[in-house]
Formats: C-alpha cells, sequence, structure tokens
C-alpha cells in the first residue's frame, strides 16, 4: 500500500512536469526564447503549487486511504509512519522532476541522470545506516527516501541557476498570457492524470493483493521495488524520446523523429536483454537483500514477480518508447486511453485472475497490460505519423 501511494504522487508530479516540458522544448526546438521563459515562468508556478496542495491533501487523508486499501491492521501504524513521511519529501520529488524535465527540454538530459544516480546512490547507503546500525526500521527507509531525494533535487537546482541562467525568466516573463497557463494546465495534467488513472487500477489490484496475506503483501513490496529499479533506464530512454520528439516537432524535423523512434526501440531492446540476465543471475540475492529475510514464502514469491516481469520488458520498453514519442507530438488522447486500458485490465485481474491464480496472477497482471498498451500506442504511431502532424 505504501509504494502504491508513493507511487503515485511521485507518478502525478513527474507526469506534470514532463507535461509542462513538452511545451518549453517546442519553443526551444522553435528558437522562440521569450516563448519558452515564459513557459519556464508558468512550469515554477504550477509545480509549486501542485507539491503544495498535494501536501496538505496527503496528510489529511492518508488514513482513509490505507484503511481503504485493506491494508493488515498488523503493519497499518508502521505504513502510516512511513507514508506520512514521504508525503512530507513530496516537494523534493517536484523540485527535482521540475528541473529535471527542464535541463531534458533544453536538450541536457546527461546531468538529470547524474543528479538521479546520486539519489539512487545515496538512498541505498543510507537504507543501509538507518535501517542497519542506527535501528531505525521503516521510518529509517522514508527518512532516507526524502534525504536523497532533496539531495537530487537540490543538485539539479544548483545545474539549472549555474549553468543555464538563459531559460530562468525575466521580470516581464512572470506576466500572465492569455494561452500561457491554459496550454501548461492542458499538456500537464494530460500526462499527470494517465499515471493517476494507471494508479486506480493498481490501488484496486493492492487490495486484492493484501487479501492474500501479510507475506506476499511484503514479497510485493520486494519485487516492486526491485522492478522499479530494473524499470529506471527503460523509463529514461522514454522520458528523452519526450524532449527528443517535442524539439524535432518544434524544429519540424519529422525525419529526426521517425530515426530517432527506431533507435531507441534497438536500445531499450538491448537493455532488456542486460536486465534479464542480471535479474536471472542474481534475482535472489537482491530480493534478500531488499527483504533483509530467510522466509522462503517470501523469497519465492517475490523471485517469480520478478522473472514473470522483466522478461515482458522486450514489450515495456517499446511501449516508453511509443507513449513518450506520442507525447512528444502532442498527441494527448492515445497515451491516455492507454492508461484507461491498464486501468481496466488492472481491475479485471483483481476480480478474475487473483482469486483464480493468486499472487502468480498478480504477477501476470502487468505484462498483460503492456502488452495490450504497446499494441494501440503501434496502431497509433503508424496510423498517424510525424509528418501527418506537422501539416496539421
Amino acid at each position: 500500500a505504501t509504494c502504491v501511494i508513493s507511487n503515485t504522487l511521485i507518478g502525478f508530479v513527474n507526469g506534470l512536469t514532463q507535461g509542462f516540458s513538452i511545451l518549453i522544448a517546442n519553443s526551444f526546438g522553435a528558437k522562440d526564447d521569450k516563448r519558452m521563459r515564459k513557459f519556464v515562468a508558468g512550469t515554477i508556478v504550477l509545480t509549486g503549487l501542485t507539491a503544495l496542495f498535494l501536501t496538505v491533501f496527503g496528510e489529511t487523508f492518508i488514513v482513509v486511504i490505507l484503511k481503504a486499501l485493506n491494508t493488515p491492521k498488523d503493519i497499518m501504524g508502521s505504513a502510516v509512519s512511513y507514508v506520512r513521511i514521504i508525503i512530507f519529501g513530496n516537494i523534493f520529488v517536484a523540485l527535482y522532476n521540475m528541473c529535471a524535465n527542464m535541463l531534458r527540454a533544453v536538450g541536457d538530459s546527461k546531468r538529470p541522470l547524474y543528479c538521479l544516480i546520486l539519489g539512487i546512490c545515496s538512498n541505498i547507503v543510507l537504507d543501509l545506516l538507518f535501517v542497519g546500525p542506527m535501528g531505525m526500521g521503516i521510518k529509517g527507509a522514508a527518512y532516507a527516501t526524502v534525504i536523497s531525494q532533496a539531495i537530487t533535487g537540490m543538485f539539479c537546482l544548483g545545474i539549472l541557476f549555474t549553468k543555464f541562467k538563459e531559460i530562468l525568466p525575466h521580470k516581464e516573463d512572470w506576466h500572465l498570457d492569455e494561452d500561457q497557463y491554459p496550454s501548461l494546465i492542458t499538456t500537464g495534467l494530460s500526462m499527470g492524470l494517465m499515471s493517476c488513472i494507471v494508479n486506480i487500477g493498481t490501488i484496486v489490484l493492492q487490495s486484492a493483493i493484501n487479501g492474500l496475506g501479510t507475506k506476499i503483501v511484503a514479497a510485493h513490496t520486494a519485487s516492486r521495488r526491485a522492478i522499479d529499479i530494473f524499470m529506471v533506464a527503460l523509463y529514461t530512454i522514454g522520458l528523452a524520446m519526450t524532449t527528443f520528439v517535442s524539439q524535432n516537432m518544434g524544429a519540424r524535423r519529422p525525419d529526426r523523429i521517425r530515426q530517432g523512434v527506431r533507435h531507441a526501440n534497438i536500445m531499450v531492446t538491448v537493455l532488456t536483454t542486460v536486465l534479464i540476465f542480471v535479474c536471472f543471475v542474481f534475482g535472489e540475492n537482491i530480493i534478500c537483500w531488499l527483504t533483509s529475510t530467510n522466509d522462503r514464502e517470501i523469497i519465492n514469491a517475490s523471485v517469480m514477480y520478478i522473472h514473470v516481469s522483466v522478461v515482458f520488458f522486450y514489450v515495456l520498453g517499446p511501449l516508453f518508447v511509443l507513449r513518450c514519442s506520442l507525447q512528444g507530438m502532442g498527441r494527448k488522447v492515445i497515451p491516455v486511453c492507454s492508461s484507461i486500458l491498464e486501468m481496466v485490465i488492472k481491475v479485471l485481474s483483481a476480480i478474475l485472475l487473483v482469486p483464480a491464480l493468486g499472487y502468480f496472477g498478480v504477477a501476470l497482471t502487468e505484462p498483460i497490460s503492456w502488452f495490450a498498451m504497446t499494441v494501440l500506442l503501434s496502431v497509433s504511431y503508424f496510423a498517424k505519423a510525424p509528418e501527418k502532424m506537422l501539416q496539421e
């Protein structure tokens, strides 16, 4: 349950700021500096307001949400403590995603990645310190996450102010324009809500998982953390495609868009092969490290989940590439439709697959949704190529 809530918050903020960055990247590609700075100003305002709202909302309703997810009573106290700390750190999540997406929008994809790597490494070190020698338990894991997010966000902000002063708004850029905020809100919300739609299905599925017992909940928490780590590289390539496509739409270069999509699909396919090797060779060791347990029921369930999931990364990688490319082209409807499809599949799984197959049904759910979404996105991409978009 804690993973679902934190992933929902992070996913919404990342989607929102990624949507804002599409307009920044498009202006950058069109070499319209004034328009770009105005969108940067709007992004700062809207991201700050969103982070504040999510923090207040989350702290107010967290207990209600956890009860609605059928969180087992024996872990309710720990879950509330963990999520409260994570919610307070949401401002740093917003800061990193806003700055990182701005940097990607103007062509710097390396420094956000370096900041992300720094955050991951600091999170691992602090996890080991707080949970191990300091014995802080789940609160320690939450504090480690928030501190690493703060480090990542501050470093990214520092890069923006020292290396990219030219994209920062001037005094006059803070003045409202007629189309500035409506454009940002519609583009940002379409991508932010896409993540929320998916997580509605995830919440329903999590409720079914919670009904399988505490050990399966522990196994799923560990396996999801492992899969999220494995997904980062694929998702990063997808994010890069959003910016790449947006810039080239602004520069009116559909040939480069097609070439970029081809190369990105090759990259995620090669990367998936490497991840499968790592997962099958070291998967059990990774799960044992994440769970700090020798309970075979927990370990076996987690290892089964990550083995099933990682094989279908051959489908997930192209999904990220195509969905982010369509978003970069300004096509808001189809990516949202793909998220609705994923939500429906997760709800149906909670009703049909999980009662029939138990945790194996949970493991099958996302691969099924990935395959269905990739088919939908592929048809949409090839039916309306970048050239057609630019002619409209």
